[in-house]
C-alpha cells in the first residue's frame, strides 16, 4: 500500500475575506491529490476515457479543525477507508496537515466509478482496479452497503 501526499502553498486567490483558506479550496486540494495519484499510476483522463469510466463524487464532508493562511505550506493525504463488495464505490479520508504536522481539516469522501456510456456505477476495469488497489487502506475499514442505504 502506498502513502500518497501532495503539498500546496496557500495562495492569495485561495483565501477568503478573513484571510483564511476558502472552504472550497479544501475540496479542490483533495481532488488534486486523488487525480495526481491516478495520473502517476498511468490513469490520466484520456486513459480513463479509453477504459470507459471516470471517478464520480457522491458525498463529501469536511471538518475544519485549524485556520490556514496565505503562504502556509499544507500537506494533503488520502487513504481508502471503505469499499463496496464489487468495488464500484469507495470511501476515502483526506487529512490537511499544517507545516507543524497538526491536522487543519479532515475530509471524508464517498465516490464511485461511473460507466461513461451507461451513466451508472460499475466495478472498475482490471487495470484501474490494480492501480487503485495500491492506495493505502486503513482500519477501521468499512464494507459499503447498497447505495442509498437500502
Amino acid at each position: 500500500m502506498e502513502h500518497f501526499t501532495r503539498r500546496f502553498t496557500v495562495r492569495w486567490a485561495d483565501c477568503d475575506a478573513n484571510g483564511h483558506l476558502r472552504n472550497t479550496c479544501y475540496s479542490e486540494y483533495a481532488v488534486e491529490v486523488r487525480m495526481a495519484f491516478l495520473a502517476e499510476h498511468g490513469l490520466r483522463l484520456p486513459e480513463l476515457r479509453r477504459l470507459g469510466v471516470g471517478p464520480v463524487l457522491l458525498r463529501e464532508e469536511i471538518d475544519y479543525l485549524r485556520e490556514c493562511h496565505m503562504g502556509e505550506e499544507l500537506t494533503v493525504d488520502f487513504k481508502v477507508v471503505g469499499e463496496s463488495l464489487d468495488q464500484s464505490r469507495f470511501k476515502m479520508i483526506h487529512h490537511v496537515l499544517k507545516p507543524d504536522g497538526k491536522k487543519a481539516a479532515r475530509l471524508v469522501v464517498q465516490a464511485g466509478w461511473l460507466d461513461l456510456a451507461a451513466r451508472r456505477l460499475v466495478p472498475p476495469p482490471e487495470e484501474l482496479q490494480r492501480q487503485w488497489g495500491k492506495v493505502e487502506r486503513v482500519e477501521p475499514f468499512e464494507v459499503l452497503g447498497p447505495l442509498g442505504g437500502g
